[in-house]
């Protein structure tokens, strides 16, 4: 019983040593957490009571940040308001529309003459065919002929003869009067619908040249209508200042031909044009010599080009309005370091009561922090004041976009830690008997 008793007292304290160090450990890391979360909470006590103790010198600093959040986000719903009214304007010309161009053609094999292999109607009745998104065509047949403006001036006028679609494909605006329409184009009706600048240089205003004549290379030509561009195109469509537009059947007595350089086509919606960009070429193609070159183009790569545009454009403004928040983080740097040379027997006696350096730093940097974020919550109420404001007091709908309030916000504490560094960094380093005795 001696030497057994012995040993199991011996294994019992053995057990006992070694779970010693494993209990001291957790007891330890548990006193450490309670410290930690004790010197976040007095931090942030320590701050906000400065902060009361000084509720001017809070709003003042803090007044930057409020001007420069305020200002991306404002400088960000501008940029976006400029880029959907680009947008808007640029459909307005036309993103469904798909031109066929004839692009040219060479001698092939032997021969040595260049010949036109020109479109025809028969190509845009294959593709309205074998194209299903397609909902309205029409061929554009191009003349320039001399037209008598009043007052003894003529000059050169350019005269497009088209089909009745083409108002919808261009989306023409008809103020005065009517548009072309099939029975016009079926009974080959000497009818014109001219521009509002043709209208008023011959018959003095608009609505005064409906129902009157005219001539085009001495046949007469009543005019039924007149049209405007939905949207100024800075002279990159086929329609001039001064256009005639004619019945597509009409025009060709004047040329003689059926053949056409451009046939244009409107598709249901702008995901089918990408498709048709590549079809409508294949099918024309198909049926002409082999050597014959078409082009079909639409608007997707302007639309892309704006939209990459207005983008940089809004990048370039919002780096702008940042300088804003660089002078509001420097505002707070100053405002901070005066706060520090004002509060030096303050960090004296907290580190003769045993805070380190490390609580003196993140004190001082928590204080900085709070301040560019304060300001940046309520610049960010005030940046999104005037659009929410448009949008519930008018029928003007202006973009309101959610991340520029994320970058306002995270510009905002990225500022505050930046320039709050330098006097956290020199406060903590101050030395304490030298704070203890500063007057």
């Amino acid at each position: 019983m001696g030497p057994v008793s012995t040993i199991s007292e011996s294994t019992e304290q053995t057990a006992k040593r070694s779970a010693q160090p494993a209990t001291s450990r957790r007891f330890q890391e548990t006193l450490l957490s309670a410290r930690r979360t004790m010197v976040w909470s007095e931090i942030l006590k320590i701050a906000l009571d400065s902060f009361r103790a000084s509720k001017m010198r809070l709003a003042l600093t803090a007044l930057g940040m409020v001007i420069g959040t305020a200002s991306v986000i404002l400088v960000v719903t501008i940029g976006m308001t400029g880029k959907q009214f680009i947008l808007d304007e640029i459909q307005k010309i036309g993103t469904n529309e798909v031109e066929l161009e004839y692009a040219g053609g060479g001698a092939a094999g032997s021969e040595t003459n260049v010949y036109n292999d020109y479109l025809t109607r028969d190509d845009e009745k294959r593709v309205v065919a074998q194209v299903p998104g397609v909902m309205y065509s029409s061929p554009i047949l191009e003349m320039h002929t001399r037209i008598s403006l009043g007052g003894g001036l003529v000059k050169d006028t350019l005269v497009l003869g088209v089909s009745p679609d083409y108002e919808q494909i261009r989306n023409l605006l008809v103020p005065y009067g009517r548009f072309l329409e099939d029975i016009d184009d079926t009974q080959h009706m000497k009818v014109a619908v001219v521009t509002e600048t043709f209208a008023k240089r011959r018959y003095g205003s608009e609505d005064a040249a409906v129902g009157r004549e005219f001539s085009i290379s001495g046949i007469p030509f009543t005019i039924i209508g007149v049209f405007r561009e939905s949207v100024t195109d800075f002279g990159q469509s086929e329609i001039a200042e001064e256009t005639i537009l004619i019945p597509y059947s009409v025009g060709r007595f004047f040329t003689g031909t059926e053949n056409v350089k451009q046939i244009y086509f409107s598709m249901r919606s702008m995901a089918e044009v990408q498709d048709a960009t590549l079809e409508i070429p294949r099918i024309v193609s198909a049926h002409h010599r082999p050597n014959s070159v078409y082009h079909a183009q639409d608007l997707r790569e302007v639309l892309k080009m704006a939209d990459t545009i207005s983008n940089i454009l809004t990048a370039v403004l919002v780096l702008v309005s940042a300088v804003t928040l660089a002078v509001g983080g420097v505002g707070i740097m100053n405002i901070m370091l005066a706060t520090v040379r004002a509060r030096i027997r303050e960090i004296g006696i907290r580190k003769a009561m045993g805070a380190t350096s490390r609580e003196i730093r993140l004190q001082f940097l928590a204080e900085a922090t709070i301040i560019s974020l304060a300001g940046g919550v309520v610049g960010c109420l005030v940046g999104l004041s005037l659009p929410v404001s448009v949008r519930l007091l008018t029928d003007f709908q202006l973009p309101v976009s959610p991340w520029s309030v994320v970058i306002a916000l995270g510009a905002a504490t990225l500022v505050g830690i930046v320039f709050g560094t330098m006097p956290a960094t020199r406060a903590a380093q101050l030395d304490p008997v030298e704070s203890l005795k500063y007057e």
